[in-house]
């Protein structure tokens, strides 16, 4: 059987034909130790075609479509061309080796032509691509490196493209900057409490708290100059006047040494950098807080900012995460205690990262494993939306939190919670509702009065045409200066607009009537008729037509 080897080089499709393969052997090992000999490998293998690329654009979509395992129309193009045409019910004669089984997958069950992909393929392809410049004699020394180097580029180019506002990079990086933001300000309050301690140790046991210790040792620095004075500028940085109050009688007293005014500068710029630490890390919680809204937000409005961010960076990625079975997401991040419980054969973790959730939490000790196991069931549902979905919105986070806390109830109270399916359906409705909403929001109100004024003016325009037709036909009818429009009004013209095109009709109708009667009799009953219905509003009782349809046939018959 025939063997034809596709390579897809940077430049081109190329179709080689295999035979003879006994000089180089039928196994992979003996091909493998032939292929770098030149002069054995090019003896089995000949190049039966060659198509190039007609431009980078053209051989960055061919590069994407074969790494994707789809078969596109050139492709088929060269393969039905060059290769042997497969009857209808038999057999091929030959075989087309290629590199991806899911491109084979594709040319077979396109164009009927048999695949195979292995080892011995692999291997001959390897051969090809090393000596591929000697066997396309046009390629010019260095055309194929740049052609590589060029597709190499687009290709990740394109691989990498993304949307800026959900790069999930970003929030990896940021929870580790705060972590480490965390450790460094811990460490840096203690040494700030240390050193200003030998001043005034008193205060350590008045402010707790790391960030006001440091404003309140950069506010006093020299303990002998607090005074009753500063009361109200301590009470502003304390919040509380008492404990200010506390400070002043407590420097009064103090058992610290004196401090020289250098080492005073000095702490003072260590607690204005811890200070300024503080600030940068509150600016980096709202900075990754934003992030995961637009990266996460159904895993962020679940489980908490920080807590979805630690998932993401260990996890790697959002897609990674999404990836995840429930199972995994629970223990991610106790994989420590996992193996040592299988290495040990103790009891397994029941929870990893997702302990720091509020809702584990509040669950009771006995309860706190099949809490987290759902838990972790809604996270991974919340990952996979956030991962997948175009548009990013919390109201299936918001409904899975719900589901939680129906669950917590359920535990504590015995309060059956919803079922699921009813909870997403309930959270489908709302995204359309909201959908609706901003797509009628969109349409801007200038427009629509534009278009209200428009209206009218057509509405005013189709009145003022109808009433012009009616005067034009009622002209030739009034006589000795009757005028049948005059009296009325503009309201009324507006509401007779239909009775007036009715009216024009039936005009129509007696003026042919009255064109082929020639007695003077006839004229006047007809000016009589006219000006009785123009008394009477314009309107023609149906009894006068059908008299003068009965008069005009009784004449006909006479004038037989």
């Amino acid at each position: 059987m025939a063997l034809f080897l596709l390579y897809e080089s940077a430049s081109g499709y190329a179709l080689f034909e295999a035979h003879g393969l006994d000089e180089i052997g039928q196994n992979t090992e003996a091909v493998r130790s032939s292929v770098s000999d030149l002069n054995r490998f090019g003896k089995v293998v000949k190049l039966r075609s060659f198509n190039p690329f007609t431009s980078a654009l053209d051989a960055l979509k061919q590069c994407n479509a074969v790494s994707e395992g789809i078969l596109t129309d050139e492709l088929r193009t060269v393969l039905e061309t060059n290769l042997p045409k497969v009857k209808e019910g038999k057999k091929a004669k030959f075989s087309l080796g290629v590199s991806d089984p899911k491109i084979g997958s594709q040319i077979s069950e396109v164009t009927k032509i048999p695949c195979q992909s292995n080892d011995f393929v692999n291997e001959l392809l390897r051969g090809v691509r090393l000596h591929f410049n000697k066997f396309v004699g046009d390629l010019k020394p260095g055309d194929l490196e740049k052609a590589q180097l060029g597709l190499g580029h687009s290709y990740s180019r394109a691989k990498v493209k993304f949307n800026v506002n959900r790069v999930d990079n970003m929030v990896i990086q940021a929870i580790f900057l705060l972590d480490t933001l965390d450790k460094d300000i811990n460490s840096f309050s203690m040494r700030v409490r240390e050193w200003y301690s030998w001043h005034f140790p008193e205060l350590v046991k008045i402010v707790n708290d790391n960030y006001l210790y440091a404003k309140v040792a950069k506010y006093i620095e020299d303990k002998a100059k607090l005074s009753e004075d500063n009361i109200p500028a301590l009470t502003d940085i304390v919040g509380d006047e008492d404990k200010a109050k506390e400070i002043v009688e407590a420097a009064k007293a103090s058992m610290g040494q004196d401090l020289s005014p250098v080492d005073l500068i000095n702490v003072h710029q260590f607690a204005q950098r811890v200070m300024d630490l503080s600030e940068y890390r509150r600016k980096l919680y709202d900075y990754l807080v934003s992030k995961m809204n637009d990266i996460a937000p159904n895993l962020a409005s679940l489980i908490g900012e920080v807590v979805g961010a630690r998932l993401i960076s260990h996890a790697g990625s959002l897609t990674n995460l999404a990836k995840c079975p429930s199972s995994t997401l629970q223990i991610l991040g106790a994989e420590k205690a996992l193996f040592r419980a299988l290495k040990t054969r103790g009891n397994t973790p029941k929870y990893g990262l997702i302990f720091h959730s509020s809702f584990i939490g509040r669950a009771s000790a006995r309860n706190k494993g099949r809490m987290a196991r759902y838990l972790a069931n809604k996270c991974s549902i919340a990952s996979r939306i956030d991962c997948f979905s175009e548009r990013g919105t919390t109201a299936f986070g918001e409904k899975l939190r719900e589901q939680v806390e129906e669950r917590l109830d359920f535990y504590d109270k015995g309060v059956a919670p919803r079922k699921n399916i009813d909870v997403m359906k309930s959270a489908l409705e709302s995204v359309v509702n909201k959908d609706t909403e901003t797509d009628t929001q969109e349409v801007p109100v200038e427009a629509s009065a534009k278009k209200d004024k428009k209206k009218k003016k057509q509405k005013a325009a189709n009145v003022d045409e109808a009433d012009e037709m009616a005067v034009v036909d009622k002209a030739p009818e009034t006589t000795n200066g009757d005028a049948v429009e005059d009296h009325k009004s503009e309201k009324k013209k507006k509401k007779e607009k239909r009775k007036l095109e009715q009216e024009m009709e039936l005009d129509q109708a007696v003026g042919d009537s009255a064109a082929g009667d020639q007695d003077g009799t006839a004229k006047k009953k007809k000016k009589k008729t006219k000006d009785k219905r123009d008394d009477d509003d314009g309107e023609v009782p149906e009894a006068v037509t059908e008299t003068k349809k009965k008069k005009k046939k009784s004449k006909s018959k006479d004038a037989e």
